[in-house]
């Protein structure tokens, strides 16, 4: 899904192209990706976008007319540019697309179950989780966030009543750039290690966000992905940890998600839970890395080089 640091590429690319301009007409091509019904999705054409931004991990358009579009790509939704008028909708992956007078933004979701949505809406009140925008917090502000309940670090990064933006990828960089395991709760969390993830936070998305917005001052975002190559630990289970060496270790979940991490640079060598792994080695679940790479070392390191291949969204 894309964050902060996509989402904000996004918005920059998209302002440069859309901003001033109306919208000529508006093409739906999937029935279910327009979830409001008044004021009617057809109002739109005639209508100029004033602002494009970002709000959570939806893309938000100010209108001149008082309405706000708001779109949500969840997991497999992009935007493509083309500078063609009217520009075919894609078939198989084509949403909607909206045209201007000097090209067609097109929607799309590779993706089967068409989770993205579209939403013509009078407010954004409905839209607002509460969560503060973590590269415009104080210490403070995000220190008061992230004690308010007692989560592990992991859900309390990733949940948009806390924190703005933030999703599976970016939390496990940051937990790994500031040493933190991810099944740390946040109330026993010292105040020198919440200083310590406040920075992470602070440095991996800006990092991010600031790299992908100059490439998208070039050219429009192509490969939005959760899983790129310069990725610390996200997206690299099995794969040396740049820092120490050791094998990423994972934390896989019921939907299919996972948390990725380090067990030597953020457990202190300890495992967490896998559900995948303590199947297959039940009474036999190691504790340390160390055990794990007595028991099946193939499993815990790879050959230096050697990398995982997985099937990416794009």
């Amino acid at each position: 899904m894309p964050e902060l640091p996509d989402v904000t590429a996004y918005v920059v690319a998209l302002e440069s192209r859309v901003r001033g301009r109306a919208i000529l007409g508006v093409r739906v091509t999937s029935p279910f990706v327009v979830r409001t019904f008044d004021p009617p999705i057809s109002s739109l054409k005639g209508d100029q976008i004033v602002r494009v931004s970002r709000l959570g991990k939806r893309i938000v358009f100010d209108l001149q007319s008082g309405l706000y579009l708001v779109i949500h790509l969840m997991i497999a939704g992009r935007f493509k540019w083309s500078d063609e008028l009217k520009a075919k909708v894609p078939g198989k992956l084509g949403l909607a697309a909206f045209d201007f007078d000097n090209g067609t933004l097109l929607l799309t979701e590779a993706s089967p179950k068409k989770r993205a949505s579209i939403h013509l809406a009078r407010s954004l009140d409905e839209f607002q989780r509460g969560g503060i925008e973590p590269l415009e917090s104080t210490f403070a502000q995000f220190e008061e966030a992230l004690r308010r309940e007692n989560h592990t670090l992991k859900r309390s990064l990733t949940d948009p009543r806390l924190f703005s933006g933030i999703g599976n990828a970016y939390s496990d960089e940051i937990l790994h750039r500031g040493k933190l395991s991810p099944a740390q709760l946040s109330q026993r969390l010292t105040a020198e290690d919440a200083r310590t993830l406040y920075d992470a936070t602070q440095t991996v998305l800006r990092e991010w966000t600031d790299r992908f917005v100059a490439e998208a001052r070039g050219k429009f975002p192509e490969k939005v992905t959760a899983f790129r190559p310069e990725m610390a630990v996200h997206g690299k289970y099995k794969e040396p940890c740049p820092v120490c060496g050791t094998a990423v270790q994972r934390i896989a979940y019921a939907d299919d998600t996972e948390t990725n991490y380090c067990p030597r640079c953020q457990t202190g060598g300890r495992l967490l839970s896998d559900r995948s792994l303590a199947r297959l080695l039940h009474d036999d679940w190691p504790k340390t890395i160390e055990e794990l790479e007595e028991k099946m070392p193939q499993r815990a390191s790879k050959a230096p080089g050697a990398r995982t291949t997985r099937k990416d969204k794009p």
